[in-house]
């Protein structure tokens, strides 16, 4: 299985070379943000309303006082927008009572923060302070790991863990964006294009799709 994984791993890095975070972000604080705006939302609708919202919300202070109602407005179009002001508010107040006002770079930290579970604490972790600690479980890596018998468990959690015992962990932040561009381009929820896929020889699901 590690083989077949780390054949699986060298043909997605040769197609999506630059496979990265989509997320527009300038320190850890905007990070966070985003990531949990990007909940039910595209990168692409996050990226448009975080573009006004960072210019109007520019430390955890900010965000600490936000008024809820306001605040609601201002991420509106993100979606479950009443769920991730509240959490987004709470969180920044988190941060300035028992942080001092950084983003915590530890995973036991950051899932302390309300609107965070170990998704969004690993997109922080890798992407802002380079730390590594888990893998990012977010619905494409779900469905593709399925689709690739890397994980037959449905819980993100239960998947991260059967993705940390066959991938290397000096690649455990570099899969979940190849696997992301991956799930974008090709691998789609209800129609994959499997004739154009990379890994149509090594995936167990082909036969479920050309049938």
């Amino acid at each position: 299985m590690e083989n077949r994984t780390t054949k699986l791993i060298l043909l997605l890095d040769k197609e999506y070379p630059k496979a990265r975070i989509a997320l527009r972000f300038v320190d850890p604080l905007q990070l966070l943000v985003s990531t949990i705006l990007s909940a039910q939302c595209t990168d692409v609708r996050v990226n448009i309303v975080t573009e006004k919202l960072f210019r109007k919300y520019k430390n955890a202070a900010d965000y600490a006082k936000a008024d809820l109602r306001e605040f609601e407005q201002d991420i509106r179009s993100t979606g479950f927008y009443h769920n991730k002001a509240k959490n987004i508010i709470a969180a920044a107040q988190m941060i300035m009572r028992d942080f001092a006002g950084k983003v915590p770079d530890t995973m036991k930290d950051l899932i302390r923060l309300p609107g965070v579970a170990r998704k969004t604490a690993n997109v922080v972790l890798h992407n802002a302070f380079g730390k590594t600690e888990g893998i990012a479980v977010d619905t494409h890596v779900r469905r593709l790991s399925r689709r690739l018998g890397l994980s037959a468990q449905d819980d993100p959690e239960k998947i991260e863990q059967d993705l940390m015992k066959l991938v290397d962990k000096k690649l455990w932040g570099h899969i979940t964006y190849l696997l992301i561009e991956h799930g974008r381009r090709v691998c789609d929820a209800k129609k994959p294009q499997c004739l154009k896929c990379v890994l149509k020889n090594l995936c167990p699901a082909k036969k479920t799709f050309f049938s």
